[in-house]
C-alpha cells in the first residue's frame, strides 16, 4: 500500500524524538552542547537561518554527517521549514547509528514566529 508524504512523515514520527522550539530556545540559552542542522535547501538556508546553525540539506545529510558529527553520540538537533523533512533525516541517521537525534517541530517558521534568535 502506497502512502501520501505526510502518511509517511506521521509514521515516522511515531519512532523519532521530537522537540519544541521553546525546548531549543532554552538549550542554546542554557548553553547545552548539541550541533544545530538546518537540513533546508541551499536557498532557504542563504536567506535566513537560526544562529549558529550549520547547513547540511536533506538530500546529502546521511552522505555528509560523518563529516560534521564524527561521534554518533553527539546530540543533534534537526530543523528544516516545518518539522517534516527534518523528521526524515533524523529517522534515517537513527539508522545509521546517531543515538541521540531530535527533530525541532514547527521547524524555520516556528522558530521565526516566535521571535527566535537569527542571521
Amino acid at each position: 500500500m502506497s502512502k501520501t508524504f505526510h502518511e509517511l512523515v506521521a509514521d515516522i514520527k511515531k519512532n523519532v524524538k521530537e522537540c519544541t522550539v521553546d525546548e531549543v530556545k532554552k538549550m542554546k540559552s542554557e548553553k547545552h552542547d548539541f550541533v544545530l542542522v538546518d537540513t533546508r535547501e541551499e536557498s532557504e538556508f542563504a536567506e535566513g537561518r537560526i544562529k549558529g546553525a550549520i547547513h547540511i540539506g536533506k538530500g546529502i545529510i546521511e552522505r555528509d554527517i560523518h563529516l560534521h558529527v564524527p561521534h554518533k553520540e553527539k546530540k543533534i538537533v534537526l530543523y528544516c521549514g516545518g518539522g517534516f523533512r527534518s523528521a526524515l533525516a533524523a529517522h534515517n541517521l537513527q539508522l545509521m547509528g546517531y543515538s541521540n537525534v531530535i527533530s525541532m517541530d514547527g521547524g524555520w517558521k516556528g522558530w521565526v514566529s516566535s521571535q527566535g534568535e537569527t542571521e
